[in-house]
């Protein structure tokens, strides 16, 4: 029963932050600047959870074509860059890190 208690309260207190910020952002007048260096955070998260992944291997910088990681990554963002299509973007990258895994 506890287990229950601590992942309602724990979502009751995630949903809770999550709409006090939405209803205060529709409520306050936020500047234009700010406004729009809202904007960059999205990019810069997922730059930050993306990057380590992709060029560091075992905590050391590898930027080497023995890589998998990065090979597929870069297959990735020419799909990315060519198609502007994210299902298909996911997809052949992750094919193309399985099949870079299992062949080489």
């Amino acid at each position: 029963m506890s287990i229950w208690l601590v992942m309602l309260m724990g979502g009751a207190i995630t949903f809770g932050i999550r709409f006090s910020l939405i209803y205060l952002f529709g409520k306050l007048h936020i500047p234009e600047t700010l406004r729009k260096a809202l904007h960059y955070v999205p990019p810069a998260v997922l730059s930050a959870l993306v990057f380590p992944e992709l060029l560091l291997h075992h905590g050391v910088l590898d930027l080497s074509l023995n890589n998998d990681r990065l090979i597929a990554g870069l297959i990735a963002v020419l799909v990315a860059w060519f198609s502007r299509n994210t299902l298909l973007t996911i997809l052949l990258g992750m094919l193309a890190l399985f099949l870079l895994q299992y062949f080489f």
